[in-house]
């Protein structure tokens, strides 16, 4: 019994630490990266897609990231950002690209918060 509470501990301990590692950006920082051609890819479903979606964004939902690799580019140093509905979909995203070697890769976040502080 007290081994699974260790295993539970540790798992939820590591859970924890994985989120806290993709924190999401500012939105002022977001926009200044999409505005300077930074690829914009919004990972949510294609029904939240076409209820709306910031101009240029590209859907790729976050359970199509890994096999979709290619569309992000070959350059692993380009910017990227992305965002969903609150920012754990993106935040998700976000670790995904890193462990795949992309290097400048912006968690922006919620589509309100980017939508509500447009420049």
């Amino acid at each position: 019994m007290r081994a699974i509470k260790t295993i539970q501990w540790l798992a939820m301990a590591t859970i924890l630490a994985i989120v806290a590692g993709c924190s999401q950006g500012e939105p002022v920082t977001a926009w200044k990266m999409i505005n300077d051609g930074a690829l914009l890819v919004d990972v949510r479903t294609p029904g939240e897609f076409k209820q709306g979606h910031l101009p240029g964004a590209k859907l790729i939902p976050v359970s199509e990231v890994e096999s979709r690799l290619a569309e992000f580019g070959e350059d692993k140093s380009k910017p990227i950002v992305v965002y969903c509905k609150s920012g754990m979909r993106s935040g998700k995203a976000e670790g995904i690209l890193r462990e795949k070697g992309y290097t400048n890769v912006l968690n922006g976040g919620g589509y309100s918060a980017l939508m509500s502080s447009k420049p």
